[in-house]
């Protein structure tokens, strides 16, 4: 069994042996291969694997599905169904017909998939399996016990590397393209090389998968489920598969292997590694990496699933709102009484906007009036809770005395009146607003049916707040808030008590320009 160059980790290995007797393969008493030249390879922890020519299959075969499958000392498997008295056994052999160079002597071979066949006749021959091997080391330590304390992907990438520099692979290069659920990014690309101290992280946005450079790359090839890349990097220009391999090989790098990071839902992820020694990877090294896979891809998946669950929150709730949920408030009732200035911020002519316009022109236009509004609520330390329709909900917590949160209320609504205008000159599109702003106390936290939650608000000036923004409408007003907002203002223009929808006490409202 072949040993590392590098380290201790020679518990994985591969030996090809040829047999010297006739083989058979039999499906209830059928032949379906016959040899005289069948090899066996071993394999560690795997049974002992038969392999005989293609030309001595007694059954006829189909060409290759789709189905392939990679290993990282192997090469990709191409699959073949059998064809067997009208019956077909889908994906029921496979073959490496460019196989790598630690397993050349079955490129080309076949082999059977164990519900393929019912029976091996070995002749004569014996089998000589090795020992079974514990692989065992600084990697597997790690991953076992020190790697989960890690807190950030970063750390984790870093820490990976260097326990395979420690496990005595020649590794001089290694990145991982992570795939993510966010509205912005296709996902997370992380970078270690040997010879830089940091992380290199890099978030493409959806315009990578239109890119030539990864349209024509083995990350495309590998996340497409086309299986993996092996590459030594000393052959000609021409004979490499991908344009990246030239420049590793500029570089100083030998060897190349791109292979899937699988998570549980079947997303495919890529691991790419790089050797920078004269031989590149052995087989041992390979193996333990290999071995090792289905775990580093546990502990990114995990990673992965909570940064999705924060970008996604992010996305429907807010920043302020989802880091409260993932601390915790989860349950109905969850929540707090707090002071806030709360802005009701509606699109004006709405109805007869989307008649006239279509529907999606329509859509395209609200996109950008929600676009504006929220920019101008988070630069101004709010946070938008939701989308109502063609109407904006934000809040804006208290400091202790409140004025900060009623000062930064009435600034956005100005700037939002603002900005609308500009962007309704230039889009010739008529988003204009109605603004309402209240202050008072509020509940913020989860209302809703025990398996649907809602966080929101809920009070008396978020009612006021809506109402405000409707009677603005009827007056010709943009803005219109409550007397603790228009302290803030000394141009307020005072409207008087103003019975509102569903308010029992009138309220004293004030019209405020955004000139001013």
């Amino acid at each position: 069994m072949e040993g590392s160059r590098f380290g201790s980790n020679a518990g994985y290995g591969i030996r090809i042996e040829p047999l010297d007797s006739r083989v058979r393969v039999l499906r209830d008493g059928q032949v379906l291969a016959e040899s005289l030249r069948a090899r066996v390879m071993y394999e560690t922890r795997l049974a002992p694997q038969i392999y005989v020519p293609l030309e001595d299959l007694r059954v006829p075969v189909s060409d290759p599905t789709d189905l392939q499958t990679f290993c990282p000392f192997k090469g990709t498997a191409r699959y073949r169904n059998v064809e067997l008295d009208g019956e077909t056994i889908v994906n029921a052999l496979w073959s490496y017909d460019d196989a790598l160079p630690e397993s050349r002597e079955i490129n080309g071979f076949v082999g059977f998939m164990p519900s393929a066949y019912t029976e091996l006749d070995f002749g004569n021959a014996k089998l000589n399996p090795d020992d079974p091997s514990n692989i065992a080391g600084p990697l597997v330590d790690w991953l076992m016990r020190g790697a989960s304390t890690l807190p950030t992907p970063e750390d984790f990438t870093r820490a990976l590397a260097e326990k395979m520099l420690e496990s005595g692979i020649a590794l001089s290069r290694m990145s991982l393209m992570i795939w993510s659920l966010h509205p912005l990014i296709a996902g997370k690309n992380y970078i270690w090389q040997k010879d830089k101290g940091e992380i290199a992280t890099f978030a493409p946005s959806y315009e990578l998968y239109d890119h030539p450079t990864y349209i024509n790359s083995p990350l495309r090839h590998v996340a497409a489920g086309l299986g993996g890349v092996r590459q030594k990097l000393d052959v000609p220009v021409g004979q490499m598969q991908f344009p990246i391999m030239q420049d590793l090989k500029k570089e100083g790098h030998t060897d190349y292997v791109a292979m899937p990071l699988t998570f549980s839902n079947g997303q495919i992820n890529v691991l790419t590694l790089a050797s920078d020694h004269p031989d590149g990877f052995t087989t041992a090294n390979l193996g333990l990496i290999f071995e090792v896979s289905s775990v580093i891809s546990r502990f990114f998946e995990v990673f992965t699933q909570k940064e999705n669950a924060q970008s996604l929150l992010e996305t429907y709730v807010g920043r302020r709102t989802g880091a409260r949920v993932l601390g915790g408030d989860i349950r109905r009732g969850d929540g707090d009484e707090i002071d806030a200035a709360i802005m009701f911020c509606d699109l004006r002519g709405s109805t007869r906007l989307e008649q006239e316009m279509g529907r999606g022109a329509y859509i395209e236009m609200l996109n950008a009036f929600f676009d504006t509004v929220s920019a101008v609520v988070n630069a101004h330390g709010g946070e938008v809770l939701k989308f109502i329709g063609d109407a904006v909900l934000a809040v804006f917590p208290s400091d202790t005395k409140g004025a900060r949160a009623c000062a930064e209320a009435l600034a956005a609504a100005k700037d939002i009146v603002r900005d609308l205008h500009v962007l309704a000159r230039e889009s010739q599109l008529e988003t204009h607003c109605s603004v309402g702003i209240a202050y008072g106390r509020v509940t913020y936290g989860n209302v809703g049916s025990r398996e649907r939650l809602d966080f929101t608000v809920i009070g008396q000036p978020a009612n006021v707040a809506a109402r405000l923004g409707d009677y603005g409408k009827t007056v010709g007003h943009r803005i219109v808030v409550s007397s603790e907002i228009a302290a803030h203002d000394t141009a307020a223009q005072p409207l008087g008590a103003i019975r509102l929808h569903n308010v029992v006490q009138p309220v004293q409202s004030f019209a405020v320009s955004a000139d001013t």
